[in-house]
C-alpha cells in the first residue's frame, strides 16, 4: 500500500492535460537555457581568441603568452575546464577562421564548441566550413555525424547524380529533388566488397537501414523492400521503396550489381508508372526513380535519360574496394545476414554521440 495519500486520490478533471502541457513547457525552457549557455560560451571563446590575435599582432607577444594565460585563467576559474593551452589555441584559430562576429553570433553560436573544433580540424576552405556548418544546424547533426559527413565528402557528392529532374519536375521541386540525390553513394558501412551481388547488398542495406537513411540524407523514410506490385495479375517487386517527406513523393530505388545499361531505365519507368497509378495518393507528387549501379558511363546515362519524361536519376554506389584477409574472414556470410533479417521495416535512430 502506498504511503503517499496523493497517489490514491484521482486527479481533478483536466489535470492530466495541464500536467502534460507543463512538462512540455519545462522541456522547452531547458532546451532554450542550454542553447543560451552554449551561445554565450561560443561567443566568449571567439572574443578570447580575437583578443589573443589582436594583442599578439599589436604588441608582438609570442606563443608563450598562451601558456601563461592558460595558467592564470585556470587558477582564477578552477571549476571551468575550457582554458587549457590547447583550447586557447583553438579559440585563436576559431576567431581567425570566422572574422565576422555577426555571423558567429547569429549562425555559428547555434553549434556546440566541439562541432566548431571539427570544422576547424577537418576543413581548410572557408566556403566548405560555411556549408557544413549550415547543414549541421539545419539537420541537427551530432558531432560524430558532422565528422562522418565531412570525411565521406558529402558536399562534393551532393546534387551530382545524372538526372532529368529539371525537365520532368516543376520548380522548386526539381531543385530539391536534385539536391536530394548524390553520386556516388557510400555503402562502406555494409562491410561488403565489390564482389557482392545485388541481393546481398539489398539485404545488408535493410539490416543497416539507419545508416542507409543517413547516407540517403534528410527527408527519406523507409517503406519496405521487395515491395509487391500486382499488374494485370503478374507480380513485380520493387527492390527498395522510400517516401520523401519534403518532396512529398514515393522514391523507388533499384539496385544493379554491374555497369549501367540504358535498358535498366525501362524497368524503372514501369515501376514508376505502376506506383503512380496504384499507390500514389491525390496529394502525393509523381514518384521518383533512382537507379544505383556499381559503375556508369556518364554520357551514356545522360543519353538514356534524354527522352524520358518520368523523373529519374542514375548514381553509382561504392562498397569497400578491398579488405585484408583477417578482416574478410570476420565478415558475416550471406546466410548469416539473411537469418538475422527479421523482415520488419521498423528501426530506431540512435544518436551516435
Amino acid at each position: 500500500m502506498s504511503d503517499n495519500p496523493i497517489s490514491l486520490t484521482p486527479p481533478p478533471e483536466g489535470y492530466a492535460d495541464w500536467l502534460s502541457d507543463l512538462k512540455d513547457r519545462i522541456h522547452t525552457a531547458q532546451q532554450r537555457a542550454t542553447l543560451a549557455v552554449n551561445r554565450e560560451l561560443v561567443l566568449l571563446y571567439w572574443h578570447i581568441g580575437y583578443d589573443i590575435l589582436a594583442r599578439q599582432a599589436a604588441q608582438g607577444w609570442g606563443s608563450k603568452v598562451i601558456e601563461r594565460l592558460a595558467h592564470d585563467l585556470c587558477t582564477a576559474f578552477p571549476e571551468m575546464k575550457g582554458f587549457s593551452p590547447r583550447n586557447l589555441k583553438y579559440m585563436r584559430a576559431f576567431s581567425q577562421a570566422w572574422p565576422d562576429v555577426k555571423f558567429v553570433q547569429e549562425v555559428l553560436a547555434q553549434l556546440p564548441w566541439y562541432h566548431q573544433l571539427a570544422l576547424l580540424d577537418k576543413l581548410d576552405s572557408p566556403a566548405n566550413r560555411h556549408w557544413y556548418a549550415t547543414q549541421a544546424i539545419k539537420y541537427n547533426w551530432s558531432r560524430n555525424i558532422l565528422v562522418m559527413q565531412i570525411e565521406t565528402g558529402l558536399l562534393e557528392r551532393s546534387g551530382t547524380a545524372v538526372t532529368n529532374f529539371s525537365a520532368s519536375l516543376p520548380k522548386p521541386q526539381s531543385d530539391l529533388a536534385r539536391e536530394s540525390v548524390k553520386d556516388p553513394y557510400r555503402f562502406d558501412f555494409l562491410g561488403l566488397t565489390n564482389e557482392a551481388q545485388e541481393r546481398e547488398i539489398e539485404n545488408a542495406l535493410v539490416k543497416h537501414v539507419t545508416e542507409f537513411l543517413l547516407e540517403l540524407g534528410a527527408g527519406f523514410a523507409f517503406v519496405g523492400r521487395q515491395v509487391l506490385l500486382d499488374v494485370g495479375g503478374d507480380e513485380f517487386f520493387i527492390d527498395l521503396l522510400f517516401y520523401h517527406l519534403k518532396l512529398r513523393c514515393y522514391v523507388v530505388i533499384e539496385l544493379k550489381g554491374g555497369k549501367f545499361k540504358p535498358e535498366h531505365l525501362g524497368q524503372l519507368g514501369f515501376y514508376l508508372t505502376a506506383m503512380d497509378r496504384q499507390v500514389k495518393g491525390e496529394l502525393d507528387n509523381p514518384t521518383i526513380g533512382l537507379l544505383l549501379c556499381k559503375s556508369k558511363n556518364k554520357i551514356v546515362a545522360e543519353y538514356a535519360l534524354g527522352d524520358k519524361t518520368q523523373p529519374m536519376g542514375i548514381a553509382e554506389y561504392k562498397l569497400l574496394e578491398s579488405l585484408p584477409a583477417e578482416l574478410q574472414t570476420s565478415l558475416p556470410s550471406i546466410e548469416q545476414i539473411e537469418r538475422e533479417l527479421t523482415g520488419s521495416s521498423a528501426f530506431t535512430e540512435d544518436d551516435p554521440e
